[in-house]
């Protein structure tokens, strides 16, 4: 029999990316629009392996409950398992696999596109026009040459958003419990303390993960460390900022403008159309009135590239696991 795998959260396109790669390798691939939950996790039951993603919810009786069902391997495709409870995922057997990195050019570029959108106001600019409005009036923007990037996190992602920057002309402050001081020298960034770096910077960029540690990273205390009129960019995890405490700092323009990919509560909208219901997340609503923030639904990923590498990468730790090989992209407590 063929190797069985369920997917969970899948939309047209990660079947189309999965089914190509497929023809590769010869899984039974059962695709399930809904995110797993306790509700339907029944469904993994007479499978091998379940595929998930950022918006699942693996807990703890999820996964003994998917451990009872008999599977054996938990696959994310998707770098972050911060929705995975590893220690019950060791207690009960199962092993988690991940993919690294798919694509840091596309979360980067990205990254660069809500800067540029924010700073030259360009969506402001084409609803005007749209409408007739050819004035320039509240769309005053400002160089980025010779301005200040703060990045927290440099790893894959973070190191190609500090090149396009620095081609830019821009001056890089960078903060990484693991400083990489052979690239900083390489492509002139300074490593320093996280107070400095908001201090220093125009522009903040968030590329680190969440864990217990960064979870509300950016909050009322850190924001009063901040230039007047900071910019904000997040691309990692939704709760790596303090989403009341990011629209007191906007309210008060202690914050200048706000670019995120990712929100706190997105799992109950992001990657769905809800564009016949009224948003009653009353944060979310009042976070989408502001007109210097962008609030995209966590595409950042999002390229043709990005889809074909998540779809060889998974696929390729499922074999590595079917095969007893050692697993490059395990995760583990």
């Amino acid at each position: 029999m063929a190797y069985t795998i369920a997917f969970f959260g899948s939309k047209p396109y990660d079947e189309a990316s999965f089914n190509e790669k497929n023809s590769e390798y010869g899984f039974e691939l059962r695709y399930y629009k809904g995110h797993l939950n306790l509700n339907n996790v029944i469904l993994t039951q007479g499978v091998d392996a379940v595929c998930i993603f950022v918006n699942d919810t693996a807990d703890a009786e999820v996964i003994r409950q998917m451990a009872a069902n008999g599977v054996k391997l938990l696959a994310l495709r998707c770098a972050g398992y911060n929705n995975v409870d590893l220690k019950a995922a060791a207690e009960n057997g199962i092993t988690v696999v991940r993919v690294p990195a798919y694509s840091p050019y596309a979360v980067a570029e990205y990254t660069v596109a809500l800067m540029l959108s924010l700073n030259r106001k360009i969506p402001r600019a084409t609803w005007r026009t749209r409408d007739g409005n050819f004035s320039l009036h509240g769309l005053l923007g400002f160089d980025m040459y010779g301005k200040t990037a703060g990045i927290i996190g440099t790893g894959k992602i973070a190191k190609k958003l500090i090149t396009i920057l620095r081609g830019f002309g821009m001056n890089i402050l960078a903060y990484d419990l693991y400083p990489d001081y052979n690239f900083a020298r390489e492509h002139q960034v300074v490593y320093t303390t996280l107070d400095e770096l908001y201090h220093s910077s125009d522009i903040i960029s968030l590329h680190c993960p969440l864990t217990e540690q960064t979870k509300y990273l950016i909050n009322d205390y850190s924001i009063g460390k901040m230039k007047d009129g900071v910019m904000i960019i997040n691309t990692g995890r939704g709760q790596l900022i303090h989403t009341n405490a990011l629209i007191e700092g906007l309210k008060n323009k202690k914050i200048g403008s706000a670019g995120l990919d990712v929100y706190e509560e997105e799992s109950e909208y992001f990657y769905e159309d809800q564009s016949d219901k009224i948003i009653d997340d009353d944060t979310l609503a009042r976070l989408l009135s502001f007109n210097n923030v962008i609030v995209t639904s966590h595409q950042a990923f999002f390229t043709r590239e990005a889809l074909a590498n998540i779809a060889a990468t998974t696929l390729l730790n499922i074999k590595d696991f079917m095969e007893h090989k050692k697993l490059e992209n395990e995760v583990k407590l």
